[in-house]
């Protein structure tokens, strides 16, 4: 066993010391990390945070637009713009206030491309054919014969997810087709399960 340690995932309370009060800032160990560096001076650009933290750029980008481009704006940035570019600068924020004495700052989560968004549903459909037919099987296997209607319905009720009338039928064709079931040869509407 190996343990890695994802620092993604670390959170921790900074306090912070605002002209307009004390506050406890529950942020990510990213933000933080960021926070820490205005303690030296007010003003960076973003070459210079990325300079100073060693964060990667695309991670850093999104740790500044939650800091100084969401609700609670711990920084200013100018220009003023909802993305960050390499030319922006970045001011600790003398005029922040909030009522609450602790605040959480949420972090900006990472999207997920069309891409890696195909490959999840395919991972999904797969898993639930796998699922499908481990029903069938079940349900054949202890009653030997079954109508398709009757069948259908106690798939429906085995599944833990919703499955379309069709996806069942192509599961039911593929299992036909490796010997697990046969239609029988007098009524099509019944299926008999092979051992």
């Amino acid at each position: 066993r190996r343990l890695m340690w994802q620092y993604s995932l670390a959170h921790c309370i900074v306090k912070a010391y605002f002209p307009k009060g004390k506050k406890e800032l529950d942020v990510s160990m990213f933000q933080a990390v960021v926070l820490q560096s205005f303690n030296e001076r007010a003003s960076f650009s973003l070459p210079e945070i990325r300079e100073r933290t060693k964060l990667e750029t695309e991670e850093l980008r999104r740790t500044l637009q939650s800091l100084a481009c969401g609700k609670i704006r711990v920084l200013n940035k100018t220009p003023k713009t909802r993305e960050v570019a390499d030319d922006d600068r970045f001011d600790f924020n003398d005029d922040f206030s909030q009522k609450l004495f602790r605040i959480k700052i949420n972090s900006i989560q990472l999207r997920e491309t069309a891409k890696e968004a195909e490959k999840t549903h395919e991972s999904v459909f797969r898993d639930r054919q796998y699922q499908i037919d481990a029903a069938v099987v079940r349900i054949m296997k202890a009653r030997k014969t079954l109508g398709h209607n009757m069948l259908m319905s106690e798939v429906f009720s085995q599944l833990m997810f919703t499955a379309t009338a069709p996806d069942v039928k192509k599961r039911l064709e593929s299992l036909i087709e490796r010997d697990y079931l046969e239609r029988d040869e007098e009524e099509a509407n019944t299926y008999r399960y092979l051992a």
